[in-house]
């Protein structure tokens, strides 16, 4: 009977030994790359809300070309109290010589009589602000859209690049790098309104992204 030699169980061991340290040495990088990539963001999102926060605190009121209004909810023709609040301090900047003109932004929701741009139009004329200083948008449910069409309305008016935003505070950051995509040079005012963690929050978010992928394409992910 033909005996065949044993394989010695010593030559395998320093084979499966050093697989298995190769193993755990992707997997001791990979973990160290994911935790490093997680620590990056939790870091890009905190630098990120405190420019938000700083930018909410700030009010950059100066001689521009135009007041820019950004839409918020109008009730049937009649401004909600977050609209007002932004009407009346474009009307307050407008009274004190900021700009010559007011630019009303915003569309409607399904099922409105209304644009916010229109709510925007009635209030200030009520309010003795000439037609001829107001200019309407209608186009856009978002910052960006109505950022992009108010710079169309501008330029083709040849009344000139140089705005005045006025929101609430905690859109500052977002509204003013949308802007500036558009082609438009902004400064900020905000109103009084108080602005919330979650509020902040939120828009350090949406300004994360766009700074990432462009807030043209951002401002497609919410329709």
């Amino acid at each position: 009977m033909v005996k065949f030699p044993e394989q010695d169980s010593t030559d395998t061991e320093p084979n499966s030994f050093a697989k298995s340290r190769k193993t755990s040495k992707y997997a001791k990088v990979f973990s160290t790359s994911c935790l490093a990539l997680v620590l990056l963001g939790v870091a890009y999102l905190a630098v990120t809300f405190t420019q938000v926060w700083w930018q909410s605190t700030r009010d950059e009121v100066r001689e521009v070309d135009a007041i820019v209004v950004l839409g918020a909810a109008q009730w049937d023709g009649v401004p909600s109290p977050v609209l007002e609040a932004r009407l009346q301090h474009a009307l307050d900047l407008y009274d004190a010589g900021v700009a010559p003109f007011i630019v009303t932004t915003g569309s409607k929701q399904v099922g409105d009589r209304f644009t916010e741009a229109y709510a925007g139009l009635t209030y200030l004329l009520e309010r003795s602000v000439p037609e001829s200083a107001i200019l309407v948008v209608i186009d856009g449910s978002n910052t960006f859209q109505s950022l992009s069409a108010t710079s169309n309305v501008l330029e083709r008016a040849e009344i000139g690049d140089r705005v005045l935003l006025v929101s609430d505070p905690y859109h500052a950051l977002r509204a003013k790098e949308v802007a500036r995509e558009v082609g438009l040079k902004p400064w900020f005012s905000p109103t009084q309104l108080d602005s919330s963690f979650s509020q902040l929050f939120r828009e350090t978010i949406g300004t994360s992204v766009g700074r990432v992928i462009g807030f043209r394409r951002a401002s497609t992910l919410s329709e």
